[in-house]
């Protein structure tokens, strides 16, 4: 997969956990973290989106919203959102295509996930940073990190 930095972050149009259409043109004009990841209520996603969650005030202080994506259905995403009382949108995208755009797409045989990626899009819809290989523990503290050295950069 070819780096996405610099370049329009692929577009999307996928239902949120209440199975709304949610567009990433909706997100222009203020800073996205879109974090993959491979399945609903498992180990690692779960401490991955629990760290969200948990710094979730410190990133949307910085004027951030964060969007998670997986290929499980929007019935799934509702039970986990409200399990683990997620304050930001889960997306499905069921058939990878959204993953598959941003090279975040694992198939193997006939199983399709979600890869542990992630990228900070800039109010322009420019991707400014991602994340190819990631520590579900530390993740959201190193994009906050990243988010204010970009958020710096006239």
């Amino acid at each position: 997969m070819h780096s996405l930095i610099q370049k329009q972050a692929p577009t999307f149009n996928l239902k949120d956990s209440s199975s709304e259409w949610i567009d990433l043109r909706s997100f222009k004009g203020g800073w996205l973290v879109l974090f993959f990841y491979p399945k609903d209520d498992t180990p690692g996603c779960t401490k991955e989106v629990c760290h969200f969650r948990d710094n979730y005030s410190l990133i949307k202080s910085m004027g951030v919203s964060i969007v998670g994506i997986s290929l499980d259905d929007s019935a799934s995403h509702k039970k986990f959102t409200a399990k683990h009382n997620l304050p930001f949108m889960l997306l499905s995208d069921p058939q990878g295509i959204v993953a598959e755009a941003y090279g975040a797409l694992f198939k193997f045989l006939c199983i399709k996930l979600a890869k542990r990626h992630s990228f900070i899009i800039d109010p322009k819809g420019l991707v400014r940073k991602e994340y190819r290989s990631v520590n579900p523990l530390t993740h959201s503290n190193q994009i906050m990190e990243d988010l204010k050295v970009l958020q710096s950069q006239k």
